[in-house]
């Protein structure tokens, strides 16, 4: 097992540091210029040069690129083009909102999700399990900011029953925290809470269809406990993937929720600087994203490889 978490470690490792350099040079293509956009079409070439002198833009993409990499290696992401405040201070705050709401939003819809896989296959073709498949069909049909204008229509519109967080929610306790953010939370959940159903009960039916749960079937076990004793401990493996794909979207895919609701997280703190084209802020952004994808999914792969014994050991 050490030997495997550390491999898994090391794979990890090489893929941020691959990530990194695709931030970086694919930033470097887009068209454009920070010292043209914050200066205007009327700024002199001198002006541009001196502003592209003062941030090292006119040093090598090669120089600047491992000037960048060192000083993640030691924490330093560097200052924002736009605010000239260190980015790293930035991004530990909106970080922190991001992940209360991502936090908020799996503590409903994981273990909601899987009750729902699970009624789904105990039902299996009766009207439950068409009615959890019908409605979890129209979930993932639909966007995320369908979802939540649409959310925002009814509640905050209509019944006017849910608050924005936006610029006061840096000012409240826990629960007031909870309460600003239950529309893009529920967003959130409508979003992954299909998907997470559908890939649950889809493994456990895969694992129902093996002799030894036909056995157990045939020794006269109720539907309930040969599921919940012998083919659900069976499709942890899987389960646990897609939760973790969940999970990992949860946290790097809640740009377009945070724009939509305002929510003063890691997404909306992305789009802003894209706007002004402020790229340590839009480099240090995407790496983390990355960073946290990577790690979930490292985790994913090794609770996958503890719940199969059969991983452990090579055929």
């Amino acid at each position: 097992m050490a030997g495997l978490i550390l491999r898994r470690l090391g794979i990890g490792l090489v893929l941020l540091v691959a990530v990194s350099v695709l931030i970086f040079w694919g930033i470097e293509a887009l068209p454009g210029d920070f010292a043209t956009t914050y200066l205007g079409q009327s700024a002199t070439p001198q002006a541009i040069a001196n502003i592209r002198a003062q941030l090292g833009l006119d040093a090598p993409a090669s120089t600047r690129y491992l000037a960048w990499l060192g000083g993640i290696a030691t924490g330093d992401f560097g200052n924002s083009w736009a605010s000239g405040m260190p980015v790293g201070g930035q991004i530990a705050e909106r970080l922190g909102n991001s992940l209360f709401l991502a936090g908020a939003a799996a503590v409903v819809a994981v273990p909601l999700a899987v009750g729902l896989g699970l009624v789904a296959v105990m039902f299996r073709d009766r009207w439950q399990d068409r009615t959890i498949n019908i409605v979890s069909l129209a979930a993932v049909s639909l966007p995320e900011f369908f979802v939540g204008y649409l959310l925002i229509l009814v509640f905050a519109v209509n019944f006017g029953v849910a608050t924005f967080p936006a610029t006061v929610f840096a000012g409240m306790g826990f629960f007031e925290r909870l309460s600003a953010i239950v529309l893009p939370a529920a967003t959130l959940v409508i979003v992954v809470l299909a998907h997470m159903m559908r890939m649950t009960r889809a493994a456990i039916l895969n694992v129902m269809a093996a002799p030894y749960v036909e056995t157990a079937e045939l020794k006269g076990l109720s539907r309930f406990r040969v599921i919940l004793r012998h083919a659900a401990p069976n499709a942890l493996a899987p389960i646990i993937n897609v939760v973790a794909l969940n999970l990992a979207y949860l946290v790097v895919g809640v740009v377009v929720v945070e724009v939509v609701f305002v929510y003063p997280g890691m997404g909306q703190y992305m789009v802003d600087a894209v706007t002004v084209r402020d790229l340590p802020v839009v480099q240090a952004c995407g790496l983390v994203f990355a960073a946290f994808y990577i790690t979930i999914n490292m985790i994913a792969d090794i609770l996958a490889i503890i719940a199969n014994p059969r991983l452990r050991h090579p055929r």
